[in-house]
């Protein structure tokens, strides 16, 4: 069993966010972070066997910005 699932997320260009789990093969996008806890949710659910599934997922927010020295 895993304890937990680690996603990274990032904004889209077009709006929204996206959301890809390290180390497993699930990737999600909603419009907000509320709608993304939800997809995520789902994602985790829909990914695993009853037995294999981990107790809690994390939504690890990735911040790329590119600044002028």
């Amino acid at each position: 069993m895993n304890d937990e699932v680690v996603f990274e997320v990032h904004e889209a260009e077009e709006g929204g966010y996206y959301a890809v789990a390290q180390g497993h093969d699930i990737i999600t996008q909603a419009e907000s972070w509320d709608e993304l806890k939800l997809m995520a949710q789902d994602a985790v659910l829909c990914h695993f066997d009853d037995h294999e599934m981990p107790e809690t997922f994390r939504l690890r927010l990735v911040r790329d910005e590119v600044v002028a020295v």
